[in-house]
């Protein structure tokens, strides 16, 4: 398999490495402009571990992880009229990305059936190639939906927005998301009281309530993340698994400004999970940072989501300096100490967990991005088996390579 995914990422380097578009366009085929996109992203992680191995392969004896991060391929096609299309499909991950077909009433509103990335996290709206940080904020990673198959309706008046949706299980088979597989409904609202083009300030409020259920259909729910390294198979934090849930509710506060090339943003979110046989679980998260364009480039703005601009100057990219700051809470309940040799433990402990995040980006040309992270992990979470509070507080070191088209 690793193999595989080594010829395919040599194979589009070879093809594109010339290439000094975003996006390569094949024809007009039946009225639509047709269009390929591609995402290959290769990820190096080094691990200075403190109680638990992080490496996705811990036999091995090292303290590390080198592979294939994405391999996306994507079509991509406009009109004919108002119609839109997307076909997307992840070689490395073997699943689905967005696939769907669009048609827009106005130049407001829009209809999306197929696969598309649910509307509860700024963060994971922006595009995959533009990521601020190599991984997600635990609030990303942890409560944000991703991609689901269903119908939505869009709304974008600029400087004001709102999406509402209906959806239910990722189309790749066998698939089972971090939240669980059951339908539900959704809505996201923003607001831009301030959108020059220099400076954008911008509000926004989510809310997901969907049914939990596992891929059997069980219902099932599980928060968990893993400590800001996409490849680690540790998760510092984890409540365990909910045999007895109900539903998931999510709720999410966003807020972002941009100062010319200065941009700050933050989320929190806050989960909900109902139970049959035991009290319900509340579980949170919140992150905020602030990455600054030392080559003076702004931000853009579009239907509440930020992007990222091309270099002013391709020859010597666009350099960015990053700090985040996130931390989750998984503990609803307490830990009774009265008696040390057997403490009475009431509710979910799943753990608490902050980090902070220092980065470093350079966008070369149009299709070239190289990123360095440096991850400090403060972690703790109660363990039964030496009946005390378990800390862990490793320290990561991640690199990633990324081309794109």
């Amino acid at each position: 398999m690793k193999i595989r995914h080594s010829l395919l990422s040599v194979a589009v380097l070879a093809a594109f490495a010339g290439t000094a578009d975003a996006q390569y366009t094949i024809d007009v085929i039946g009225g639509s402009e047709v269009t390929f996109e591609g995402l290959v992203q290769t990820d190096s992680y080094w691990y200075n571990d403190d109680f638990r191995v992080l490496s996705s392969d811990a036999v091995d004896g090292t303290d590390s992880d080198f592979g294939m991060r994405r391999a996306e391929l994507i079509l991509k096609g406009k009109g004919p009229g108002m119609w839109n299309w997307v076909i997307g499909y992840d070689a490395r991950s073997d699943k689905f990305l967005d696939n769907n077909i669009s048609y827009k009433f106005n130049g407001q509103t829009s209809v999306t059936v197929g696969q598309y990335k649910q509307p509860n996290s700024l963060e994971e709206l922006s595009s995959t190639k533009n990521n601020d940080f190599i991984s997600k904020a635990m609030t990303t990673n942890m409560q944000g939906m991703s991609r689901r198959f269903g119908v939505k309706v869009d709304t974008d008046y600029g400087n004001w927005g709102g999406t509402v949706t209906y959806f239910g299980n990722e189309i790749t088979n066998n698939e089972s998301p971090s939240l669980g597989t059951g339908q539900g409904y959704g809505l996201r609202g923003y607001f831009a009281p301030i959108k020059t083009d220099t400076s954008i300030l911008h509000l926004g409020l989510s809310y997901i309530d969907m049914e939990a259920r596992d891929s059997f259909d069980n219902g099932t729910a599980r928060l968990r993340v893993r400590p800001n390294a996409d490849a680690s198979a540790q998760r510092l934090i984890d409540t365990g698994t909910f045999n007895d849930a109900d539903r998931l509710k999510t709720t999410g506060f966003e807020a972002a400004y941009v100062a010319g090339p200065l941009k700050i943003q933050a989320e929190y979110m806050t989960t909900k999970v109902s139970r049959d046989l035991n009290p319900s679980f509340t579980g949170d998260s919140w992150y905020v940072y602030g990455v600054y364009n030392l080559t003076g480039e702004g931000s853009g703005y579009r239907g509440g989501v930020f992007s990222t601009p091309l270099p002013n100057d391709p020859g010597k990219g666009m350099w960015q300096l990053g700090l985040r700051y996130d931390t989750a809470d998984l503990n609803d309940g307490n830990v009774d100490f009265t008696n040390p040799l057997a403490p009475v433990v009431t509710g979910v402990m799943g753990g608490e967990e902050s980090n902070w995040t220092v980065g470093v980006n350079w966008y070369w040309r149009s299709n070239f991005k190289f990123s360095a992270n440096y991850v400090m992990v403060d972690s703790s979470k109660y363990s039964s088996t030496i009946k005390d509070f378990q800390d862990d507080n490793p320290d990561i070191f991640e690199f990633r390579a990324q081309l794109f088209w």
